[in-house]
């Protein structure tokens, strides 16, 4: 069954053009320009029940612009969406007791008091029975281990911290559908682990429908089952993570602190330098080529190594990838 559905969406922003300066700026004081800058360009996707949706794109491709549509804070220029079952734009306030939002770079939690009086004051804006709402944050508590941070304040937690109480915070109300912007943003690699596997549990346990935009590879590959790519407003691919790691996820990049320094490249196929410097060097390893194990076995057989970190290709050079895959195709 379809819990989001959108069908032609488009959003146009009127924007005051800067003057050139001098008498124009003068001028436009008193009477400014305006150009159409279109964020959404015709925009479809049907997303089914327990769904995790990885909705991702460079800065600007209209994926914000978008949940804000879908989740009623915006109204489109044009086209028709549902979110189970509501017009979000015209049914925004019945939407929102069943829907969940977090937002990596703005916080629901007030600042100077502790997360549970934010639970609490949400409890009443959620309109949930007391005796309910306490054993459903019990569990949340519990779930994500927040007993040691529930009446410390929002101020004095690490941001992975903050995070784990802003997910549970957004799931006391027992949504059907979580939207997560950038929710790993700013983390440590142990705390972002720790925000997937969380993630994964609501969805997996509790069948909450997931809705997420990142720029982090590692989000999409270890949170999401489909990925929807949109570009200047567009879809440009729609299919599984499965697809998407095997046509275009196969490069990784490793970092490397080594114990002497870097006296040359790496002897192996599919594996380059993308540069080096003293004790610190980067490789792009194509793991279709050479298996990233391999990898890592031939440098410390050449090297003492202090550090090394594995990770994805950001987001803008797998896009890149994918628009060179069709400009090939086509």
């Amino acid at each position: 069954m379809a819990v989001i559905t959108a069908t032609n969406l488009r959003k146009v922003f009127r924007v005051a053009r800067k003057p050139e300066g001098g008498w124009a700026r003068l001028a436009a004081t008193f009477r400014p320009r305006y150009v159409e800058q279109e964020a959404v360009r015709g925009l479809s996707l049907t997303v089914e029940k327990g769904e995790s949706l990885a909705f991702i794109g460079p800065n600007g491709a209209g994926k914000s612009t978008t949940i804000k549509m879908l989740t009623g804070i915006l109204h489109p220029t044009s086209g028709e969406a549902r979110v189970l079952g509501y017009v979000p734009w015209l049914q925004r306030q019945e939407l929102a007791f069943r829907i969940g939002s977090v937002f990596g770079q703005k916080s629901q939690l007030w600042l100077h008091l502790p997360p549970v009086d934010t639970f609490n004051l949400l409890a009443r804006i959620y309109e949930l029975d007391w005796s309910d709402y306490l054993r459903r944050r019990a569990e949340l508590v519990e779930l994500f281990e927040l007993g040691d941070l529930m009446y410390t304040p929002v101020r004095k937690l690490s941001l992975g911290q903050r995070m784990r109480c802003e997910i549970a915070a957004s799931l006391l109300h027992r949504p059907e559908i979580l939207f997560l912007d950038e929710p790993t943003i700013g983390l440590d690699p142990v705390a972002k682990g720790a925000i997937r596997e969380l993630i994964r549990r609501a969805n997996r346990e509790e069948g909450v429908t997931v809705f997420l935009t990142s720029h982090d590879a590692g989000d999409i590959e270890q949170v999401c089952r489909r990925v929807i790519i949109v570009s200047q407003g567009q879809v440009v691919l729609d299919d599984t993570v499965n697809a998407l790691r095997r046509d275009y996820l196969t490069t990784k990049e490793i970092d490397l602190k080594l114990g002497v320094p870097f006296a040359g490249g790496i002897d192996l196929p599919g594996v380059s330098v993308i540069k080096a410097r003293g004790y610190g060097v980067k490789l792009s390893v194509d793991t279709g080529i050479t298996p990233i194990d391999r990898v890592i076995s031939h440098i410390l057989r050449q090297y003492p190594v202090q550090d090394i970190t594995i990770q994805n290709p950001p987001m803008e050079a797998i896009i890149a990838a994918i628009y060179r895959g069709k400009a090939v195709n086509q």
